[in-house]
């Protein structure tokens, strides 16, 4: 039998070998999460960049150079998780950061888990899990095909950085709790206790090491890619006349939370890249055939990008950093699972907006939206048509939320508070667009940025009216600058392939983030996430 089987295939043109199914499949998958980088970030800071990190994959690699969010909010939580699951807030169920949940009529935080307990600290922040995400990752199905056999670690400063691209099946995720413990944690989600090279890595001051003087990397006359270093437009640190450089952060350690200042300077990067360095070693990671994740988010350049805008010198001195500790964990993953025998993606959460003030500078069109002045007066102008100061549940996330054992108790109709409540909103300064519950309900919204919304609007846990602000506005303080629009500045983000399986080039057609999850399991032949809606990107794959 074996021999005719042999004979056909030959007559058929094809050998034995070509018959088969190819199981050539990286040992380790690394899935790269930048916190707040805009694409443009790549191409303004390319001459300052060494070539062993962004330029080496760029170079060596493949790039998506139009690739966006498709929904909104374009928040921490929401970025992660539509990464790692392929799919949006819609589905996966992440509507933001912190979100008004109806049914326990309390905010939620997206990884909270009461039910379990910290490791490696004595507060409360390593009671966390992905119990709030409602799909499954990359990572999780990765771990199903290969019977639990390949690992999944999660490494990130934030607790959501960590633990939503980990997915639920995760062998560990680890995030860092400054304060007075500078130690990296984690919860009884995933163990009974850290392991020991966890343990080793908090005992060896590691962290404490980077409470040092933060000064310019290179002279700073050449950062022409960004503004004065002394401005009115950012918002600096505790202690200091002026958000300029030199930053004795040992000095001013005390007042800015102790080691949390880590986390808002680059070291807090260089920090992690270290951590996932001892990760790779500590779980032997990419050591045999079976294909480990390893998902990796940079957080500092959200803190620092929060704090002195998107024009700063602090920013650009950041990424230039940054694209040495990239370098670092690329030549390391080199030395430790082989070159060629690894591959990554580089990615963001989403982006930022200009500082508004320094837009007004320039006679561009922006501001700081002041929403408790919003939620004053729509909460009197429902209370002057329905006579009840009952009928909002709460406004937050750009979005109301009815309370709707009070409309049946006033015999009040959802549909005309919605109508009535968009119609008001409308009427308001710098809010653009408005949307009700039955609009996104229908699914009528196949472009624009009612397409956005309504990939982000979480049927379940979403609220009744949704409005958006004008461009360039944003809800924050005067200095310094935030995200979570459904504008380009927010939903434009570098996506780069690198490694085995990927061909060099780059394209300009349009890809989206839930694209990327899709992707990489059809590059290794497992089952695309369980809410999957994004599709394979196969311009980049080798083979």
């Amino acid at each position: 039998m074996k021999r005719y089987l042999f004979a056909l295939l030959l007559l058929i043109g094809l050998s034995p070998l070509k018959a088969q199914i190819t199981n050539d499949k990286p040992k380790l998958v690394v899935g790269i999460v930048v916190d707040q980088m805009r694409y443009d970030y790549l191409t303004r800071f390319w001459d300052q960049f060494e070539n062993g990190g962004f330029k080496r994959l760029v170079n060596d690699g493949f790039t998506f150079k139009n690739t966006h969010f498709n929904y909104v909010p374009t928040y921490t939580g929401p970025g992660h998780a539509s990464v790692f699951t392929g799919t949006t807030p819609a589905y996966h169920g992440i509507i933001s950061n912190s979100w008004f949940n109806k049914f326990e009529d309390q905010f939620v935080y997206c990884a909270s888990d009461p039910s379990v307990q910290s490791l490696g600290t004595e507060t409360r922040a390593g009671e966390m899990s992905p119990n709030r995400m409602l799909s499954t990752t990359f990572a999780d199905e990765n771990r199903l095909h290969t019977q639990m056999k390949g690992k999944t670690i999660g490494v990130a400063l934030k607790d959501r950085g960590a633990i939503l691209p980990a997915g639920h099946t995760a062998n560990a995720a680890y995030w860092f709790n400054g304060g007075t413990e500078a130690n990296w944690i984690s919860s009884t989600y995933y163990m009974e206790e850290l392991p020991k090279w966890v343990q080793d890595f908090n005992k060896s001051d590691k962290a404490e090491s980077y409470l040092k003087t933060w000064k310019p990397l290179k002279n700073i006359d050449t950062y022409f890619q960004s503004g004065s270093d002394i401005n009115e437009f950012e918002g600096g640190f505790n202690g200091m006349e002026t958000a300029s450089f030199p930053y004795d952060l040992k000095k001013i350690a005390p007042d800015n939370g102790n080691y949390e200042l880590i986390k808002a300077t680059p070291f807090g990067n260089d920090l992690t890249a270290e951590f996932a360095k001892a990760a790779i070693k500590g779980e032997q990671l990419g050591k045999d055939d079976i294909t480990d994740v390893l998902t990796l988010s940079f957080s500092s350049t959200d803190y620092v990008g929060h704090n002195f805008g998107v024009n700063s010198k602090e920013v650009q001195d950041t990424y230039m950093r940054l694209d040495l500790a990239i370098a670092d964990v690329l030549n390391y993953l080199d030395e430790t699972v082989g070159a060629g025998e690894y591959t990554v993606f580089l990615t963001a959460d989403h982006g930022a907006a200009d500082v508004p003030n320094y837009l007004k500078s320039k006679k561009i069109p922006a501001g700081n939206f002041q929403d408790s002045e919003l939620i004053m007066k729509l909460g009197q102008f429902v209370a002057e048509e329905y006579d009840s100061e009952e009928l909002i549940a709460n406004i937050s996330n750009s979005q109301v939320f009815f309370n709707y054992s009070e409309l049946e108790k006033e015999k009040v109709d959802a549909d005309e508070l919605e109508d009535k409540i968009a119609h008001f909103l409308l009427q308001q300064d710098n809010i653009s667009r408005t949307f009700t519950r039955k609009q996104l309900q229908s699914g009528s919204f196949d472009k624009g940025i009612g397409s956005l919304i309504e990939n982000g609007f979480n049927q379940k846990r979403s609220g009744d009216v949704v409005y958006v602000m004008d461009p360039g506005y944003i809800v924050f303080p005067e200095t310094g600058t935030t995200h979570g629009s459904g504008f380009s500045y927010d939903t434009h983000a570098p996506l780069i392939f690198f490694g085995k399986g990927v061909k060099k080039g780059s394209t300009y057609k349009e890809a989206y983030i839930n694209d990327i999850a899709p992707t990489i399991s059809a590059m290794l032949g497992i089952a695309f996430p369980n809410a999957a809606t994004g599709k394979p990107l196969s311009e980049m794959l080798d083979k």
